[in-house]
């Protein structure tokens, strides 16, 4: 009875409406009822683009794609001049079966293939980018390659066939990209009718399931929206009959999505950093193509929206490293690589979203973060936004806490979406661009039960887990139930000496736990109250890795220290080794300080440099 309360709460906050979507949308499919089981149309033969670029420059290109391929920015994968396999797992060497079948006959969740995201990276098609980049630096043999790989993509991925038509963002990226290609080649507002044609059956395969990507309230809806605006707009240049209304429908939920799953503070809705730069970069593409082709701009409450968004990003980025904590779920996105930079490199995409919605650069040194506007052909501001300061995003969940070279993020329930992580009241320390005190990351979403119950939950957090549970029971891969609320939030407080801030929760099986935490020049010190627990509380410091050793209760590695000390008797504080994902399928060990109680009270931690 209690598991069936807990899916009925969580039906609840999901939201009748949403959850109507999904039913009608999987039954559709399903029965052959949604008008997507029945599109056919042939595959245009090309060329997609003209045999010129635009005139050459001397700008630096992004090198994937080249002679090698770097899947989530960690997985190398050889290139030749050949396309690839667009149906091989190349991490596993396993291809998909029947590609020919329609999508709706492929399974989302194939043991044997692995994980599908592997099929649908190369089909993402941002190697147009990079070609693109390579023949305006007087590379012409990039334009043949360019127009190659486009010809074979479209003859091995016949109309609404194989696995790279299986979902509706995956098809709007594709269009996105080729949108953005088309401005690095100045061949945007005379696009030719093979890539018009390509761009077509794409809005074609979007539109009967939008209303199955707007119940997820999170990137699935943005992209669509954008990518049905983008390819609408751009076939109506072309006067295509369904250009004007799909370019309607476009506007309609890109306003509609930035109202409802950006926050006035600027978060998002799918409490994560790196869902957040999707997210902001799918904006940012939209606003480049509403520009260049002279389209009206939107509501006041979009870009209100999106300038917060903007911020919010800004304002969780270590400016030296370009790296931001690895908060919420990370699956390896990023949809505008114009630089060769890291993939967790957020720069770019902050600087260039500035740019766009603030009218001002966020780094004022020049860098590879200018190199998307330099690409687009953006003209870069003179005026340079102000250093970001200690600011609480509370309508999202997140305490920003900045001291000189170091700052901590303290995260606590704001669900009004679903939450993918089990994280409440971690804490992130960063000082001179090294992550101190750092979450796990994901990991994979396709992979042993033991990774997917461990990297999202809350033994993956610098919290304090109660007997031996998550903070929130699992009701399937993507879900967890009984969402957490804040019981009370404690503003932050700075003074010279240091800058706090606290919250507090309770969950469903009776425990409590308020943490107040207060960042000084010198360190960090995290107060934690806990209570209500029925056998045992385990406290974890996940570290930065190094030598670290115990000695007399403080924990050291030459130059940091971290100690923990308690109201209450502790009955263990040891090193253990545990995992960490900062690239989606890499996992590296970590280490972990863990404290065990078996009494409430109070457990203060002091970590100092």
């Amino acid at each position: 009875m209690s598991l069936f309360i807990t899916k009925a709460r969580t039906a609840v906050a999901l939201g009748g409406g949403n959850l109507v979507r999904a039913l009608t949308y999987r039954l559709g499919v399903k029965t052959g009822l949604n008008p997507v089981r029945r599109l056919c149309a042939d595959m245009p033969q090309g060329p997609f683009f003209a045999p010129s670029a635009r005139r050459a420059n001397s700008l630096p290109v992004n090198t994937q794609w080249d002679t090698r391929a770097r899947y989530y920015g960690c997985w190398e994968i050889p290139v030749s001049d050949t396309a690839p396999d667009w149906h091989l797992n190349p991490l596993s060497g396993v291809r998909v079966p029947e590609p020919e079948r329609e999508w709706w006959r492929i399974p989302d969740f194939d043991a044997a293939v692995g994980d599908i995201k592997n099929i649908w990276e190369a089909s993402r098609l941002d190697w147009t980018l990079a070609f693109a980049q390579r023949a305006c630096s007087d590379n012409a043999s990039q334009m043949e390659r360019l127009n190659l790989w486009l010809t074979h993509w479209c003859k091995n991925n016949p109309p609404y066939c194989g696995p790279n038509w299986k979902c509706g963002q995956e098809a709007s990226i594709r269009v996105l990209h080729l949108a953005m290609t088309a401005i690095i080649l100045e061949q945007s507002s005379t696009p030719l009718p093979g890539l018009m044609e390509l761009v077509q059956l794409h809005l074609k395969r979007i539109e009967p399931t939008l209303s199955y990507a707007m119940a997820q309230d999170n990137n699935h809806g943005t992209s669509e929206a954008a990518a049905l605006f983008v390819g609408g707009s751009w076939l109506a240049l072309c006067n295509h009959p369904q250009g004007q209304r799909w370019q309607r429908l476009g506007r309609k939920w890109l306003e509609n999505r930035a109202a409802r799953l950006i926050e006035p503070d600027g978060s998002f809705s799918q409490y994560s950093v790196n869902y957040h730069r999707v997210m902001l970069d799918t904006f940012s593409m939209v606003e480049v193509w509403r520009i260049k082709a002279g389209l009206e701009a939107f509501s006041a409450t979009f870009q209100s929206r999106v300038r917060a968004a903007t911020n919010w990003l800004f304002s969780l980025v270590d400016e030296s490293s370009g790296d931001a904590p690895n908060i919420g779920a990370n699956d390896g996105a990023r949809l505008l690589p114009l630089t060769d930079t890291d993939y967790r490199d957020f720069r770019p995409a902050v600087q260039l979203a500035m740019t766009l919605f603030c009218g001002k650069r966020a780094y004022a040194a020049p860098g590879a973060w200018d190199l998307p506007l330099q690409w687009l052909q953006l003209s870069v501001p003179s005026a340079v936004v102000e250093r970001p300061a200690s600011q609480l995003f509370d309508q999202g969940g997140y305490a920003l806490l900045r001291r000189a070279d170091a700052f901590a993020v303290l995260r606590y329930p704001r669900f009004h979406f679903r939450p993918s992580q089990a994280d409440a009241l971690h804490v992130d320390l960063w000082r001179s661009g090294l992550n101190l005190l750092r979450d796990a990351g994901t990991y994979s979403y396709n992979t042993s039960a033991q990774w997917l119950s461990y990297f999202p939950g809350t033994v993956s957090h610098n919290t304090v887990q109660f007997d031996g549970r998550d903070q929130m029971p699992r009701l399937s891969r993507f879900l967890f139930g009984d969402w957490l609320r804040t019981r009370r939030v404690d503003g932050l407080s700075d003074t010279g000496e240091a800058t706090t801030c606290g919250a507090s929760y309770g969950d469903n099986a009776g425990a409590f736990h308020t943490r107040q935490v207060r960042l000084s020049d010198t360190g960090l010190q995290v107060r934690d109250e806990i209570k209500g627990f029925k056998v045992g509380a385990v406290l974890r410091w996940r570290l930065q890795p190094g030598d670290w050793q115990m000695s007399d209760g403080v924990l050291s590695n030459g130059s940091h220290r971290i100690s923990v000390t308690g109201s209450m008797p502790i009955v263990r504080q040891e090193l253990v080794q545990g995992w960490e994902s900062r690239y989606y399928l890499q996992k590296t060990e970590v280490p972990v300080l863990e404290v065990e109680v078996d009494s409430a009270g109070v457990l203060i931690t002091e970590y100092h440099w």
